[in-house]
């Protein structure tokens, strides 16, 4: 019995050692063959590392608003008789826009006027009279208040007709209209909006740190979604005295002329605030920079034993401009830099660079991308 347990065993190994052996030389050689096989060379597009030269600008994001804006709206209550504007119109400071109905409150004011008049009347025949002694003094104060108090209840009707007339508080660009003829306005029955559009303010902010680099009379360069192929040109008329301190950033004011007015309230902005001053800088495309926590690094190519490789190098960056990015350590005018196929690229490994022109992604300073 024992024997013959022996030889069972014996087998068993025999076996089970056989395949864990195959196995393990199996693996052996199937690591050596993927650890000794070639890279594939990888299709990349490349670009070079240009030097230029950039005006220095702080760049900043912001939003239009009207010099003077506002909602008009009716002071007292009553029913539109007249609408003298059309929706979207120029108007003039003063111009009147809405009239209610008067129609009760003018004889009120003919009454009120009549009543003044005689109070006048009364009040001259009191002063020759006072004049000549026939009169106390009492009795002329007396028709002098009497005459005042109706020259006051006159002005406070004319005010009230006035209160019926919805004018123009500056000069500017109607909205659209709110009310109809026939309609009851109550106090603070919207009736249209106002905007002041030229000049037009530009609001935006910048952190603490650029503080001292910014002064009143500085020149901006703005530019918009509605107009990209422009540039708007102003200067800084107003710096906010604190800081937030929430966000540690300066509210900055610039204005703008805008006589055609492109330039609408609510409208974002893209900011360049103009120091004066040039910087040399050396830009690539930013596509060929890998983005990391540990940092930012690019490949750059160069021929090694008769073949073409991309070599990992680490880089510091600055600004960037458009799709173009300063580089400002890491990298000399001329370096050819990969500027896709990142991912497939390891150190060392052997590249080809595409000669189709659509593979090659764009690099511009000013880039306008299609609308679709």
């Amino acid at each position: 019995m024992f024997k013959r347990m022996s030889l069972m065993l014996l087998a068993v190994l025999i076996v089970f050692g056989g395949i864990f052996g195959y196995k393990a030389i199996g693996n052996h050689f199937m690591n050596q063959f993927f650890d000794n096989m070639p890279m594939p060379t990888a299709s990349i597009t490349a670009a070079k590392a240009e030097p230029d030269r950039w005006e220095a600008a702080i760049s900043a994001v912001g939003s239009f608003v009207a010099m003077q804006g506002t909602e008009l709206t009716s002071e007292s209550s009553g029913i539109v008789r007249e609408i003298l504007f059309e929706s979207g119109a120029a108007v003039e400071k003063g111009q009147l826009l809405v009239k209610l109905d008067d129609s009760i409150d003018q004889p009120e004011l003919a009454r009120l006027q009549a009543a003044a008049k005689l109070a006048q009347i009364e009040l001259n025949r009191n002063q020759r009279l006072f004049q000549e002694r026939s009169v106390s003094e009492l009795d002329l104060r007396r028709r002098e208040s009497e005459a005042e108090q109706a020259a006051a209840a006159v002005r406070m009707q004319q005010a009230r007709i006035a209160q019926k007339e919805i004018r123009a508080p500056f000069s500017g660009i109607l909205g659209i209209r709110r009310v109809n003829l026939g309609q009851l306005l109550s106090p603070g029955s919207a009736v249209v909006s106002l905007e002041a559009l030229d000049p037009v303010y530009l609001n935006f902010t910048l952190p603490e740190q650029r503080l001292s680099q910014i002064h009143l009379g500085q020149q901006v360069r703005v530019r918009v979604d509605a107009h990209q192929e422009q540039a708007f040109y102003g200067e800084i008329t107003a710096i906010s005295p604190g800081v937030r301190a929430s966000s540690r950033s300066v509210e900055i004011q610039a204005t703008l002329q805008n006589p055609d007015y492109q330039l609408r309230p609510g409208m974002f902005g893209r900011v360049e605030v103009l120091t004066g001053q040039v910087q040399d800088v050396l830009l690539v495309p930013q596509t060929a920079i890998q983005f990391n926590t540990f940092g930012n690094s690019v490949f750059v190519l160069r021929e090694e034993d008769g073949q073409l490789k991309a070599f990992q190098r680490f880089v510091q960056t600055g600004e960037t401009r458009g799709d173009l990015i300063n580089v400002l350590s890491g990298l000399e005018p001329g370096d050819q830099v990969a500027t896709s196929g990142l991912l497939k690229l390891r150190n060392g490994a052997a590249v080809k660079v595409s000669e189709n022109g659509n593979a090659q992604p764009s690099a511009e300073l000013n880039p306008q991308p299609a609308n679709q």
